[in-house]
């Protein structure tokens, strides 16, 4: 019993905390949201993304160093506590979650390499200067020009999005799609769906992920517009003659990629046009951040995390208070 009442205790509170630490979130966005359209599009990718995948890192963090510890410290081996139908339950839910996240994850991971594989073998190796990832020209219905894998990325283009551009246009979506490598976009993308799908018995967040996706769109296209007026004005042109492409109800359906043009809808295209345009009137270009700034929500959380393992490690009493903390819960619970 001592066994399976913590582990039920354990995935019941990763359920809860990544469930209100998740609405606290989307919460949090939707109110700064608006305090942050003056940031660049690269900063609020990095801010949304920090957001989306905290409260999974909070719930991970918090089981890993005060609870598990706090329980098997204090609990005794011998205990007539039970696992309660409720407690039992939201062990149940949270389950279901982390196993439907590896199995959805996995199913990706196999169905994008099956499709980089059948590409690779049909398309043909091209050599595009200004990529630093390896290219294939395919042929496909889809204006197909992306940026797919996680680990190992590849570049696709569809054949007809060649023979539709103009050199300077290719050159420009080009640019694009190394925003997206310089800012590992496709792996993110990956990370946060697994942080999707472990809620998906309890929905949260879904906002902070269309939130990022728009953000990163725009950061990719920005990272192109540094260039020069000139390269942003060709990325416009690129992206409205791919959307005129795009066959009626169709999309791109690969988890780990990270299209010039993909799930947007036409007011998503018009408005990432609009505001190329005014970066090609603008006398400032946007630059891509770098150093500590760049980085300052990771630093934030490590240095949240190090002080975390301070406190544990030199006040003892916290792993008895979460161990009351517990104790009550679970008899709330019966």
């Amino acid at each position: 019993m001592f066994l399976l009442l913590g582990i039920s205790i354990l995935l019941a509170s990763l359920l809860l905390v990544n469930s209100l630490a998740s609405l606290f979130m989307a919460g949090l966005w939707r109110m700064a949201a608006r305090m942050t359209s003056g940031w660049s599009a690269e900063m609020r990718a990095r801010a949304v993304f920090f957001l989306r995948v905290a409260p999974a890192g909070l719930s991970l963090s918090l089981a890993v160093l005060l609870l598990i510890p706090a329980y098997v410290v204090y609990e005794p081996r011998v205990t007539s506590e039970r696992v309660s139908l409720k407690l039992a339950t939201m062990a149940m839910i949270a389950l279901v979650g982390i196993g439907l996240a590896l199995f959805r994850g996995l199913a990706a991971w196999r169905a994008t390499r099956r499709l980089m594989a059948d590409w690779k073998a049909h398309g043909k190796a091209v050599r595009i200067d200004g990529i630093g990832v390896r290219a294939y020209l395919i042929d496909h219905s889809f204006p197909i020009i992306a940026i797919v894998g996680a680990l190992r990325p590849k570049l696709f283009i569809a054949g007809r999005v060649l023979d539709s551009l103009t050199p300077e246009e290719i050159i420009a979506a080009l640019a694009h799609e190394s925003g997206h490598l310089a800012m590992r976009d496709t792996l993110k993308r990956g990370i946060l769906r697994a942080c999707r799908d472990m809620l998906l018995m309890v929905p949260c967040g879904r906002s902070l992920d269309s939130a990022w996706a728009d953000a990163s769109e725009c950061a990719a296209d920005e990272y192109a517009a540094r260039e020069g007026r000139e390269r942003a004005l060709d990325l416009a042109s690129a992206l409205v003659k791919i959307a005129r492409m795009i066959p009626g109800g169709a999309r791109p359906t690969i988890p780990a990629g990270a299209f010039l043009l993909g799930d947007e809808n036409s007011a998503s295209v018009k408005w990432r046009v609009h505001r190329l345009v005014q970066l090609a009137s603008s006398d400032t270009r946007p630059t891509l951040q770098t150093g500590l700034f760049k980085n300052i929500l990771f630093w934030l959380s490590a240095a949240c995390f190090v002080i975390l393992l301070t406190i544990i490690a030199s006040a003892p009493i916290v792993l008895f208070t979460v161990h009351s903390l517990i104790e009550r819960v679970v008899l709330v619970l019966q």
